[in-house]
């Protein structure tokens, strides 16, 4: 159950990284990347695009890689609730095979 809530952890974290990833970019080669272009030469604007779409692309194949994992890490369900519901299910079924006793009729109407 731990590592069920940790990699579901793990894929919100991811999602919300990957969604601020995304509305810094601007595919006309604005947003961050003109940011930095003027104040700062380090960086230019090709290599923030790069930089940013390199994190995208590595941010979606995380989210897919956990997502898949998820699913081998799901818990198993509860044995206890299962031995109830089997331990039901023969109660239905003896009453449903049992015939009813002390069973009567009842009264004739008169019309």
């Amino acid at each position: 159950m731990g590592l069920y809530i940790l990699i579901s952890v793990l894929i919100l974290i991811v999602c919300v990284l990957i969604v601020l990833v995304v509305l810094v970019q601007n595919s006309k080669g604005g947003g961050l990347a003109s940011n930095f272009a003027s104040s700062n030469q380090f960086m230019g604007v090709r290599k923030t695009a790069d930089f940013l779409e390199k994190t995208t692309w590595t941010l979606a194949i995380s989210l897919l890689v956990l997502s898949l994992f998820s699913i081998f890490a799901i818990p198993p369900k509860n044995q206890k609730a299962e031995s109830q519901q089997s331990e039901i299910q023969k109660q239905i079924d003896e009453s449903k095979a049992a015939p009813i006793k002390d069973f009567q009729q009842p009264p004739a109407q008169k019309k």
